[in-house]
């Protein structure tokens, strides 16, 4: 019997899992929309609404920035995160849409468009 099996492992070691999400986490911060697969994009929608969260939820600027530079790779990457993407929730949760795409062609891997609503 499973139990309390909280995320998906990705067929990964922790650190490249890890990094698989900042890379996924800095192109759609990038891109504001990525293709990958559902399972990719149901973890990186996890670990960037909980980023986001953490940051909406934090008083100082400075800290902020902190936060966001622990899970983004560049610099340039935060600043666009913490004052473009952000004051767009101001009132609302929920910040990430998946829409499903079909199945790849090589190896019929479910694909999914994730983006910014």
């Amino acid at each position: 019997m499973i139990k309390n099996r909280s995320r998906r492992k990705l067929n990964r070691p922790s650190s490249h899992r890890m990094a698989t999400l900042r890379n996924l986490a800095g192109n759609l911060v990038r891109y504001e929309s990525i293709k990958t697969t559902v399972a990719k994009a149901k973890e990186l929608k996890r670990f960037l609404e909980h980023l986001i969260s953490k940051i909406k939820n934090t008083k100082e600027d400075f800290n902020k920035y902190r936060i966001a530079n622990r899970y983004l790779y560049t610099k340039s990457l935060s600043e666009k995160l913490i004052k473009v993407i952000i004051p767009r929730y101001e009132n609302n949760s929920g910040y990430i849409e998946m829409a499903l795409l079909g199945n790849r062609k090589g190896d019929n891997a479910k694909m999914c468009v994730i983006r910014f609503k």
